[in-house]
């Protein structure tokens, strides 16, 4: 185990990919216990023969086809016309834009990129500071993947067996909570700072625009109702959600059918760029799991409390730790299965916790030094880590905040779940 952690640690340190650093280190345990290699390619195919990671490519492939059709222009378009006459309104509409796209696309990193190249230079030419705009497109992009489909909680279905569906349905409520207390969060700062607000809307004007947006709106209800009725499962909606949103490209929004192999292709690199991590991050929890390091940890753990509250607060800790650092599917990978056996040990609804460690993780997204979201946000604003790092505090605060709320009151988390399966 030496050989595997010290190597795992090495490699990230000399700047590696985390898949790779993981498939490295786990190789050369393999080498240095003399386990036959045929092991590293059979644990890399069990890693990806689930049928449920079929959701992958569907949802990234919905939100390339949103991006390259225009469709998330409409979005933003619509939520500008609810939001945009308010002090501090193209925050508010570029969270609620957020809100809708990562919604569909499931991936907080794709909203950061698309929401962020529109928003940020749109707030920056109204007169919002370069890093308070930066700031609020990397946390808004952060509530998407909480909300269903959900990247994330795919993931988490695919480790545990728990249903895709009912964890969906979990972060629903968490993350709009999430949403409300970032735009009041936001709405104070501007008002602070004397932030601008532009003209007010007309009931007709906004009717209008959402006339021009509904076809593309329509996407997250097809989603949500559908897997709810039964109509279709998880990963059947990622594929009938990227059918529509290609139709309705062809047809209304201007989509080139000569765009779909640049979206393909991009589609491609980012399915190859989480599966080769899914794969390599299989292998070496499947080295965890022969070693028995969960039963350790969870060992550990209980040594220390058998109290379900103060449990969830230490877990809290890691998560929020570990998210700063590692990359989301890898974290859940390797320390999910780990952290709900102990969590359930002490009384916790193994859904409810999985909303737990989603909501943990999306936060590191955007936590300083190495949130990923922060270098996508900061890169597009041209603003330093340091600015956007202290325009964020407020935001990582208020998420915080909410994260307590959703510990340590599980209904919130499990009331539609119960209410649709009683």
């Amino acid at each position: 185990m030496l050989i595997l952690f010290t190597s795992f640690l090495i490699l990230l340190l000399i700047g590696f990919p985390i898949s790779f650093s993981l498939g490295i280190s786990s190789l050369l345990y393999l080498l240095a216990y003399d386990i036959p290699l045929v092991v590293f390619p059979q644990k890399l195919f069990a890693g990806l023969d689930v049928f449920v990671l079929l959701c992958i490519p569907g949802f990234i492939l919905a939100g390339n086809l949103m991006n390259k059709s225009g469709a998330t222009d409409k979005i933003i378009d619509f939520s500008n016309s609810l939001f945009g006459h308010i002090t501090g309104g193209l925050s508010l509409a570029n969270i609620g834009s957020s809100m809708v796209f990562s919604g569909i696309s499931g991936t907080a990193v794709a909203d950061s990129a698309s929401i962020g190249g529109v928003m940020i230079p749109a707030m920056k030419k109204e007169g919002y500071d370069a890093a308070f705009s930066s700031a609020i497109t990397s946390i808004s992009s952060t509530i998407g993947p909480i909300i269903p489909p959900s990247l994330p909680m795919i993931i988490v279905g695919t480790l545990t067996g728990m249903s895709v569906t009912k964890l969906f349905i979990a972060g629903a409520i968490p993350g709009l909570i999430l949403a409300i207390v970032l735009m009041c969060i936001s709405y104070f700062i501007s008002k602070k700072n004397n932030y601008p607000k532009g003209n007010k809307s007309s009931f007709k004007t906004i009717f209008l625009i959402f006339k021009k947006s509904i076809l593309s709106l329509f996407t997250i209800p097809l989603i949500l109702f559908g897997i709810l009725a039964g109509v279709f499962t998880p990963t059947e909606a990622s594929i009938i959600a990227s059918l529509y949103i290609f139709f309705i490209g062809i047809f209304f929004l201007g989509l080139k059918i000569k765009d779909l192999y640049k979206i393909l292709i991009e589609t491609m690199i980012s399915t190859s760029s989480i599966m080769i991590l899914v794969a390599f991050a299989n292998v070496f929890g499947w080295i965890l799991a022969s070693e028995q390091i969960p039963q350790q940890i969870a060992n550990f753990f209980l040594s220390i409390t058998n109290n379900k509250y103060i449990m969830l607060f230490l877990i809290n800790i890691l998560l929020l730790f570990v998210g700063t650092f590692m990359e989301t599917i890898a974290a859940l990978v390797i320390l999910f299965p780990i952290l709900l056996k102990v969590s359930v040990s002490v009384g916790v609804d193994p859904i409810h916790f999985a909303v737990i460690a989603v909501l943990n993780l999306m936060i590191g997204l955007s936590t300083p030094p190495v949130g990923i979201c922060l270098f996508v946000t900061s890169s597009i604003g041209k603003v330093s880590l340091e600015q956007i790092t202290k325009a964020i505090l407020p935001f990582l605060f208020g998420s915080l905040v909410v994260l307590f709320v959703v510990t340590y009151f599980p209904e919130i988390s499990l009331f539609l779940v119960n209410s649709f399966y009683k």
